[in-house]
């Protein structure tokens, strides 16, 4: 916060917000007000969910005096005479499911009603928090509140959470086996929509929309690798998802657009690179490569449009390989980075990172002539089957890790969480045959990337994410995957006439998420279901994803 002197235009002092000094992005500092007196000054953080307090009585000279906790993302602080008044933007929690997962019933017109208020994009209810001015004694017991609540804290030593000998170091810095990272990042799958079929892990079958007669490749993974049922997405949209899944953070000008962008009340899509006020200020991970001198490569992130915006990611991306584009299958864009990857191989000139755009399985629903949502997710499926069985082949195998998630997860029901994601780990350094029930976040996954590569943490977010060392070995499989035959016609194409398909040709597929996707999440559950069936609305949990040694 800067403090100025108006008749000079000067700024005299910079009052540092953060529950740390040097703290990282993350905070998100983004109201203020002064007290009756104005004797104290009121900072709204955001990301932190509280306040912080400062005595600003002696200009030039203040002071804080602590801190106050709030609900969820405040983004507005008021004083009436001596109390305090907090926008809390997301409420006070994530909302559950009142009803549950129960497509077999029918409902009502009052629950169907309330069902179509439970898409992510309009579940968030803001609150109001009413709070008296705090003495200091009061003020005392807040701060150590607001420390207790936020799982970002200041490291007390060097070493991470792990284990010695385990290929994700411990420490910035330390070695690793690993060499080279491929990140590949899908559209907006939920756990159970996908592996809800699975018994090994807290799925619900009946949620399951794509199961591995749909998905083998998908299932495949999950078993001979790493079945992952508690990994969660930190972003509700794609506005925000890629920001999340490529920085562990979505800032202030994100979080307060995206719903009056999505909910069609008017601005442009900025979320993709093209507006620098939509950008984290410590940059995605690319910046944090480039800053570092780790090499890297990108396949279609931010290339909805041509080459993407920021000039560090375009001098890296291959041209060749598409976008955004729901009209081409992943499995030709598996095969343009098979003939990029092997002319790098040969070239000994593979980069430490890439990063892999497979977006098929968002669907394009039952819009006429498109493919119909069977045969996205299935080429979506057999790409990424193809992608693990070529790097398995290569003679980088035993040095490279695999991480798949999806930006987001807001397309369909879950029976834990709508957040609640798949997520895949595979390599030469995994594990096999192995389930993790750990909680984990796209900022788990960006934090295990980073620790890999000697990357320094982007946010507060990635910073105090529990990294993914339970998924790997010491012990080095250099067996190969074996990727699963499609076992439907990808070129399946939606042909019959009926109001799904009517609803569907209303869709705008230009772009990821134009579409309203409690809609589109109608549609596909009636697809699979049935069009007089119940679609069940989607659940939302209160968590927090702690630290090993809480």
């Amino acid at each position: 916060v800067s403090v100025i002197d108006a008749s000079r235009m000067e700024v005299t002092e910079t009052l540092d917000a953060a529950l740390y000094p040097g703290s990282l992005e993350g905070s998100t500092s983004n109201s203020i007000a002064l007290s009756k007196d104005e004797r104290t000054l009121y900072v709204a953080n955001a990301d932190n969910n509280c306040l912080a307090v400062f005595n600003v009585s002696r200009p030039g000279h203040s002071f804080s005096r602590g801190f106050i906790p709030t609900g969820w993302y405040p983004t507005c602080i008021r004083v009436v005479d001596k109390t305090l008044w907090v926008a809390n933007g997301k409420g006070f929690s994530s909302l559950p499911n009142p009803l549950g997962p129960n497509p077999a019933k029918r409902r009502g017109k009052a629950e169907q009603s309330r069902a179509k208020e439970q898409y992510i994009g309009h579940l968030f209810r803001g609150s109001i928090s009413l709070v008296p001015e705090p003495d200091e004694e009061q003020l005392r017991n807040y701060s150590q509140a607001v420390y207790h609540n936020t799982p970002y804290t200041l490291p007390r030593s060097s070493m991470i959470d792990g284990e010695r000998g385990n290929p994700i170091p411990r420490k910035l810095g330390g070695s690793s086996p690993i060499k080279y990272v491929f990140y590949v990042i899908k559209e907006n799958r939920t756990y159970d929509q996908v592996l809800g079929d699975d018994p090994r892990g807290n799925g619900d079958t009946t949620l399951c929309l794509f199961p591995e007669r749909i998905a083998p490749n998908h299932h495949a993974l999950a078993r001979e690798f790493v079945l992952l049922d508690n990994f969660y997405v930190d972003g509700e949209v794609s506005a925000d998802g890629h920001n999340w899944s490529m920085a562990a953070y979505a800032n202030d000008y994100v979080e307060k657009t995206w719903p009056t962008q999505y909910g069609d009340r008017g601005g442009e899509y900025d979320y993709n690179g093209n507006r620098s006020i939509a950008l984290p200020r410590n940059g995605f991970i690319w910046d944090d490569c480039n800053a570092h001198h780790v090499s890297f490569r990108n396949y279609g992130e931010f290339a909805d449009d041509g080459p993407p915006q920021p000039k560090v990611l375009a001098e890296q991306t291959c041209r060749d390989y598409p976008g955004w584009n729901l009209k081409i299958h992943d499995t030709t864009r598996e095969r343009i980075w098979e003939h990029d990857f092997d002319s790098l191989v040969s070239a000994g000139a593979v980069p430490s990172m890439n990063i892999v755009y497979f977006p098929n399985d968002h669907t394009s629903g039952l819009s006429r002539g498109a493919f119909t949502p069977f045969a996205a997710v299935a080429d979506n499926d057999l790409a990424l089957g193809k992608f693990v069985e070529h790097l398995s082949q290569s003679s980088l195998w035993k040095k490279c890790a695999i991480f798949v998630l999806e930006d987001d997860a807001q397309d369909g029901p879950d029976h834990v969480d709508a957040h609640r994601s798949i997520a895949f780990v595979a390599g030469g350094a995994v594990r096999r045959h192995f389930i993790d029930h750990t909680m984990y976040s796209s900022s788990s996954m960006i934090r295990t990337i980073e620790l890999i590569l000697g990357l320094p943490p982007m946010s507060q977010y990635d910073a105090a994410a529990t990294p993914m060392w339970r998924c790997f070995d010491h012990i080095i499989d250099t067996s190969q995957f074996h990727s699963r035959p499609a076992a439907i016609d990808l070129e399946e194409r939606n042909i019959a006439e009926n109001s799904l398909m009517r609803r569907s040709g209303q869709f705008d597929l230009t772009r990821a998420d134009l579409v309203p996707f409690q809609e589109m999440n109608r549609v596909l559950w009636q697809a699979v279901h049935g069009e007089g069936s119940a679609m069940p609305p989607a659940k939302r949990g209160a968590f927090v994803a702690p630290s090993d040694d809480e």
